[in-house]
């Protein structure tokens, strides 16, 4: 919101800045946390649901112990399903010191940094980079890698990386940080990297280099439930370990590491530990960034598509097309779909703009139903609006469009 005042400058409505009252921000959102933990509390009482608060793990194939409650208990089950989630990756040989925090210490906003050092390109990172810059911070982002946001199209990421090298003080790729050296003023960092700087200062820095399965206290292994190499639990599509009346889902069986995919993930397991034959079955699992502006993705990826050559078509259509990006003063996005070029069926779609994340379920669903791009652009979408960029887009593959101008294909 605080962005979207400074757009609506360009229009000729002039806000004062705005004054953040760190106490109330931090107050509001543990206020929301509260609420959704409070109404799952509920949830659970309705369903006579029996809750254990603890560190359980495991003492054998049917029993686990949960320390940590008024007193230990042991938990005899036939069926367990494990849904530990993930914790923040480290680097090693990192110092340790306060003013380094990971993703989760992070959302603590315990203050707003004069200047923040990004470790990590990723989703995690930018999100983060992109609420400290509006609040207020001096943002420095640096990727090891070639992109940020590596695990999706590059020209979904430029408006993204166009919009941060604006807005932030620097933005190093291929650049890795060489060492941390922790002073009573600040942090001194070193960087190696082809246009990386020697050293520079900063207040704080955020480490979001990834996140791994949270399994260490489980001790699975008593179980003799089996990992990958990547410490990630193994389990069939009805979410099974080896151990067939255990399951897991989550982020402790690996990517994509997305809370919908583990919500549809416990729904399968807990329906084949009741006795139904069910199975996790997903066509595609959408991917959002919570970015300014949101990168929203779904399906065949272009990066994917050319890795295994995947015969497809693309269509794009411009957010500078668009009646409504334009009149709020974001038209930096695009909306692009990808097609079968034998059967014209939707094969994948990306999103970057404002609200892209809620725009991707249409396209989630035109997959999932096998939808044609006709079916697409004869659904009529109201105007003026966003969502109307996706039959835009289309129309705009079939030569049909008339909201702008796309030669015809001999």
């Amino acid at each position: 919101m605080i962005e979207e005042t400074k757009q609506l400058q360009k229009a000729g409505i002039d806000f004062s800045g705005p004054i953040i009252n760190l106490d109330r921000l931090r107050a509001s959102k543990d206020q929301v946390i509260r609420k959704l933990t409070e109404g799952l509390s509920v949830l659970a009482k309705k369903r006579k649901v029996t809750v254990i608060h603890g560190t359980g793990y495991f003492a054998s194939k049917h029993r686990i112990i949960v320390e940590g409650s008024k007193q230990d208990k042991a938990i005899q089950f036939d069926h367990a399903i494990i849904a530990t989630g993930s914790v923040a990756t480290n680097i090693p040989g990192l110092p340790e010191d306060d003013r380094i925090m990971d993703s989760t210490r992070a959302l603590e906003l315990i203050d707003i940094p004069k200047s923040l050092l990004v470790i990590g390109g990723g989703i995690v990172g930018l999100e983060l980079a992109c609420i400290y810059q509006a609040l207020g911070s001096h943002i420095t982002i640096v990727e090891l890698r070639d992109q940020l946001m590596l695990e999706t199209d590059a020209d979904l990421i430029k408006p993204l990386q166009a919009r941060l090298r604006n807005t932030c003080d620097a933005i190093y790729l291929n650049t890795k940080v060489a060492g941390i050296d922790p002073q009573p003023e600040h942090l001194k960092v070193s960087f190696e990297g082809p246009e990386a700087p020697d050293s520079e200062n900063f207040d704080r820095i955020l480490v979001a280099v990834g996140r791994s399965p949270h399994l260490a206290p489980l001790q699975i292994q008593t179980a003799g439930i089996s990992a990958t190499s990547s410490g990630f639990i193994s389990t069939d599509n009805q979410q099974r370990t080896n151990i067939p009346h255990i399951f897991a889902i989550g982020d402790a069986v690996g990517p994509p590491m997305l809370a919908h995919k583990a919500t549809h993930e416990g729904k399968v397991a807990a329906e084949v530990a009741a006795g139904c034959d069910s199975v996790f079955h997903a066509r595609v699992i959408p991917s959002v960034a919570y970015t300014d502006p949101e990168i929203a993705w779904v399906g065949l990826t272009e990066k994917t598509a050319i890795e295994r050559r995947i015969a497809y078509k693309k269509s794009i259509f411009p957010w500078t097309a668009s009646g409504r990006a334009l009149s709020v003063g974001r038209s930096e996005g695009f909306t692009k779909l990808l097609f079968d070029p034998e059967t014209n069926k939707v094969l994948g779609a990306g999103i970057v703009g404002i609200s892209a994340g809620d725009l991707i379920s249409e396209l989630c669903l035109a997959i999932e139903m096998g939808c044609e791009s006709e079916d697409i652009s004869l659904t009529i979408h109201p105007h003026p609006t966003l969502s109307e960029t996706i039959a835009f887009s289309a129309e705009a593959y079939q030569g049909t469009i008339t909201d702008l101008y796309v030669p015809t294909k001999k």
